[in-house]
């Protein structure tokens, strides 16, 4: 790892680690590690086991997506590579935009595809995960909506979340209507930053011409994966599946605490929270607790220290378990590319 990316991670982790130790103190330290303790230990269980159910929905995911650009992957291969990504997504900053790339190198290690592939097939997973959790934040709020009153907080909470949804739509949709010129130019302007860099290591020529063909194969696989309309649908329902299965986690795991939770809140409340993985922790870490501490609190009328040992139980399913599983994945996968 370059000493930039160390020093970077090191920041991160101890920034998560930071802004953990002032969400359990502000709530109260004992009174959340003496609900951690009276825990329910088989819910505790169930809720890891809705975890895993959203990495498979998930992972199936990338498998249909990749299938779509004749990449082959096993049913069980499919599972380890997406929990390989999850790892790489939760111990970079930036979550996905900075886990991406790493994910990309698995897939065609794994599947001996290219890597502007791998990368088409990750970035395109990313994106349509964002159709159904806009939909489930749409149907739970509005559900809420007619039983109470949608607070400041909760107001302010949707209004960033339509207005970073919305940036990035534009944002994607520009990238998508100029990828011919982008492709035309971009390289040109990358290709002599980078010979400069290398103090004549790389001929700029060559690697405009290269870099003008992956970012051309990258885009032209994308719109392999957008033109299939059943293994889009299919894609979509994946998706659903799994944000599903993390809202059946977070319930679970409000049982295990003894507390039980509106499933329209649960449903509004992952999308909305999981908008802090764009922060520089890593993977989020710290900053989603935080979130979902913020949003629950107003929205359920249960303990802050309740719902802080509900959300970390639920972490523990669904960035702890994954970041384990995910570290021995990319270590074998590490070792194999290696030899």
């Amino acid at each position: 790892m370059a000493d930039g990316r160390r020093r970077a991670l090191l920041v991160g982790s101890l920034g998560a680690v930071v802004v953990l130790a002032v969400l359990v103190a502000l709530v109260g330290a004992d009174d959340v590690v003496g609900v951690l303790r009276s825990a329910d230990p088989f819910f505790v269980g169930v809720t890891a086991a809705f975890g895993l159910c959203w990495l498979a929905a998930w992972s199936l995911m990338l498998r249909t997506v990749l299938g779509s650009l004749n990449v082959r992957l096993p049913v069980v291969t499919s599972f380890f590579v997406y929990t390989g990504a999850v790892f790489a997504n939760n111990v970079t900053p930036f979550g996905q935009a900075g886990g991406e790339p790493v994910a990309a190198l698995l897939i065609s290690d794994v599947s001996d595809c290219r890597y502007e592939t791998g990368l088409a097939g990750i970035a395109s997973v990313d994106v349509i995960n964002v159709v159904p959790s806009l939909s489930l934040v749409v149907v739970g709020v509005g559900y809420y909506a007619t039983t109470a009153a949608v607070g400041s907080r909760l107001g302010t909470a949707v209004t960033s979340a339509v207005v970073i949804v919305g940036a990035v739509v534009v944002a994607v949709g520009a990238v998508w209507r100029y990828r011919e010129l982008l492709a035309e130019r971009l390289p040109g302007v990358i290709a002599p930053v980078v010979g400069r860099i290398g103090r004549g290591r790389y001929d700029a020529e060559a690697l405009e011409s290269t870099l003008a063909g992956r970012i051309r194969r990258f885009f032209a696989d994308i719109e392999r994966v957008a033109t299939n309309r059943w293994r889009l649908s299919t894609v979509v329902g994946l998706s659903l599946l799994g944000w599903l299965a993390q809202a059946v986690a977070l319930t679970t795991a409000f049982a295990a605490v003894g507390h039980t939770v509106p499933p329209h809140v649960v449903l509004f409340a992952i999308p909305l929270a999981n908008l802090a993985g764009a922060t520089p922790l890593p993977g989020g870490l710290g900053g989603i607790e935080a979130a979902y501490v913020a949003l629950l609190v107003p929205t359920t009328g249960i303990g802050a220290a309740a719902i802080t040992a509900a959300v970390l139980v639920f972490r523990g399913a669904t960035y702890w378990m994954p970041l384990a599983i995910g570290g021995v994945v990319t270590s074998v996968l590490g070792v194999r590319a290696v030899r």
